[in-house]
């Protein structure tokens, strides 16, 4: 390989790290550097399972390879590309997720006690990436479908009046899309938030593959967002944990960000992972207008015939243009179960173990299907046929007590980071009504938080905790596995 043909100008038709890093693999290189598997000849089992060519090409950064933390050679060429590719000013790569990704965005412009206004239904990277910065969360609460009984998205009129009422909001952090898929009219609340010089994070993690099509929500970056997250591995074909920052430089300190970003990534980023991004990208932009017409094409399909089961709807484009709905990624098929009395939990497991079909999440009421790239008509059809004979069984079942849901809105009685770093205790949980939470509680996925760290406990959270555990939800993060206890900031 000739290191210096990668000096040349690249076109977005180019992979520069993808084939970089298989011109490098294939060289006859006696390696005296990490990783310790040698380029696939230590370790014979993971040869056998993985493969000789991806042993191969994990390999670690070097001056021919190019450096993450200081990209000027190949990884900048590909950065430089995708952030071609999203219309934007500035992109990093991102190997831990669209986790370190938003906490890199966050912990780049909110310091210590800055107020930072977001949306209650946010993942809990978001709230570990306040503990770290030390900023002050002003809560919005999205819109509610109770007949669904999920959050949607925040409304244009909840933000413009938390802005009025806080003028020392530095930030907002939006989650666009949810994770069912609803989108907010996010162009009308970035222009707001410009009019009061508030900076616009946006967590799109599942949104990677919006700006390759037009039937497709608008992209944060193309409404000039300043900051964004995207999962490159959810909606837009790289490996998992393969994530992207990208940044519109104006209101942006970008050598903060990169340092931060520095802070929170490995000096031993995988290529296997970046490479990836590349790929996926030059996937996006060659056949990603036509693969995204088959995937909305497919949805389009599957919605129409689940549709007509007894006892399941689907969310669809009729039900866009409200509130908290402005846009929907039809990408999603977020199936309602509620009329066969059935928990989403249950469908989820039922879809797994009776029918190897896995499906993206289960709530209380909804199972959640991702249309993605891959997805052929066959595998809808295996959704389908299943779902109808779920529906046969269970259309007739009792009446679940917990029908009618409503949204948990916490009231905030001290910074997360106080919460963290604050002595706690542990309490029966049913001794815990009106103390300070001092852990979080979630089911996952999608990780959002139930309670956080500095939220009041109050009676409707706890029922709510119960109802999710005796659904069989899978609860993460809480230090007592059987939920018995919680931990509580210790009173003085």
């Amino acid at each position: 390989m000739n290191i210096e043909n990668y000096s040349v100008e690249l076109n977005e038709y180019d992979m520069p790290l993808l084939q970089g890093l298989k011109d490098y693999s294939d060289r006859h290189i006696a390696c005296f550097d990490v990783p310790g598997h040698v380029k696939n000849r230590g370790v014979k089992v993971l040869n056998e399972f993985l493969g000789e060519n991806l042993m191969k090409m994990d390999i670690n950064s070097s001056p021919y390879m190019d450096n993450v933390s200081k990209p000027n050679g190949i990884i900048k060429k590909a950065q430089d590309l995708l952030a071609k590719a999203y219309d934007c000013d500035k992109a990093f790569f991102v190997t831990n997720g669209t986790t370190q990704a938003i906490q890199a965005m966050i912990l780049s412009i909110i310091n210590p006690k800055d107020k930072i206004l977001l949306p209650r239904n946010i993942h809990k990277s978001v709230i570990n990436a306040l503990i770290l910065s030390g900023g002050e969360p002003v809560y919005i609460q999205p819109e509610f479908d109770e007949c669904l009984g999920i959050s949607l998205n925040v409304s244009y009129l909840s933000v413009k009046n938390e802005l009025e009422k806080n003028s020392d909001i530095k930030a907002i952090f939006l989650l666009n899309p949810t994770y069912y898929g609803a989108c907010c009219d996010l162009e009308k609340i970035i222009d707001l938030c410009k009019k009061h010089s508030v900076l616009v994070l946006v967590d799109e993690a599942h949104g990677a593959h919006f700006p390759f099509h037009d039937d497709l929500p608008p992209s944060a970056m193309k409404l000039e967002a300043d900051m964004a997250a995207v999962s490159m591995h959810k909606t837009g074909g790289a490996l998992t944990q393969a994530s992207a920052l990208l940044v519109n430089e104006e209101n942006i300190d970008v050598e903060k960000v990169s340092q931060t970003l520095n802070m929170l990534q490995s000096t031993s980023a995988s290529y296997l992972l970046m490479s990836s991004i590349d790929g996926a990208r030059y996937n996006l932009i060659n056949n990603g207008r036509s693969q995204l017409s088959k995937v909305l094409n497919i949805s389009k399909y599957a919605k129409y015939r689940i549709n007509k089961i007894p006892g399941i709807k689907v969310i669809g484009h009729n039900n866009c243009g409200r509130e908290g709905l402005n846009f929907l990624d039809e990408t999603k098929l977020c199936i309602n179960v509620k009329d066969l009395n059935v928990t989403g939990f249950k469908v989820y497991d039922i879809l797994y173990q009776n029918f190897d079909i896995q499906v993206e999440l289960g709530d209380l009421h909804n199972v959640l299907a991702l249309i993605s790239l891959g997805t052929t008509k066959g595998d809808v059809d295996r959704l389908i046929n299943a779902l109808e004979i779920i529906s046969k069984k269970y259309k007739n079942s009792a009446v679940l007590e917990f029908s009618s849901l409503k949204p948990i809105n916490p009231t905030v009685k001290i910074s997360p980071r106080d919460a963290y770093y604050s002595e706690k205790e542990i309490l029966n949980i049913d001794n815990s009504i009106n103390r300070i939470c001092g852990e979080n509680i979630m089911a996952y996925p999608p990780g959002i938080p139930i309670i956080s760290p500095g939220e009041i406990i109050t009676k409707e959270i706890l029922d709510y905790i119960k109802i999710l555990k005796n659904s069989n939800a899978y609860l993460t993060d809480m230090h007592d596995k059987e939920l018995n206890t919680i931990l509580v900031i210790k009173e003085r």
